[in-house]
């Protein structure tokens, strides 16, 4: 018996997209875990309606698209950015999880199913962890595109080795495709937080809440 399960155990470790899968699904079930403390109110739905818009909206003004997906644009995530610094990491989650869903359907490049999991829902989900910073925004933001850059990587290395040019490592290949869109990603929206008034924003916001 205890050499049955000690071969299972080998049997799942020595298998990239077992592991791969259970690190997503556990990542997933967490996030809703915390998704499911949201209270949702009139007022929080709108808002994460219209960050869901305006990201999608952003994301069309692509300024450079990745042969296999991934693109750099004008600052798409930054809806789900504010809205995690605004209304904590749990709505960040949420927002980042259904514009998952909707970037799925505007942008697919599908290979497989875990795949999906690791290119959508959940790199779009780590944006929320932006709102553990709420005294440093920038730091937060760097965060969130941080886990979605890892995302984004373990999916390249898995999923993606066969589009590495002959005799690239995989793991080279996916750091320098990946990087090479979320860096200048990244820039774009440390640029335009710099610019807005996110603070002006926040007391807004909250005045709103208060008042409501």
């Amino acid at each position: 018996m205890k050499a049955s399960l000690s071969e299972n155990l080998v049997t799942v470790v020595s298998s990239p997209t077992t592991v791969i899968t259970l690190i997503g699904v556990v990542a997933l079930i967490l996030g809703l875990m915390r998704m499911k403390k949201v209270e949702l109110n009139a007022r929080i739905m709108a808002h994460v309606g219209l960050a869901i818009a305006m990201a999608a909206i952003l994301h069309t003004i692509t300024l450079y698209k990745m042969p296999q997906g991934g693109s750099i644009t004008l600052g798409s995530m930054l809806p789900i950015v504010l809205l995690a610094v605004f209304y904590g990491k749990e709505v960040g989650f949420l927002t980042g999880f259904l514009y998952g869903l909707v970037n799925l359907i505007q942008n697919p490049f599908i290979l497989h199913p875990v795949q999906v999991l690791f290119d959508y829902p959940l790199p779009f989900m780590a944006l929320g962890l932006a709102g553990c910073f709420k005294d440093n925004i920038l730091a937060g933001t760097v965060c969130g595109i941080g886990i979605r850059f890892l995302c984004h990587y373990i999916s390249g290395i898995v999923f993606f080795a066969s589009y590495a040019p002959a005799g690239m490592s995989p793991y080279y290949y996916s750091l320098v495709f990946n990087a090479s869109y979320l860096i200048p990603e990244c820039i774009i929206c440390i640029i335009l937080l710099r610019i807005m008034p996110v603070r002006r924003m926040e007391q807004i916001i909250k005045m709103e809440n208060r008042q409501a």
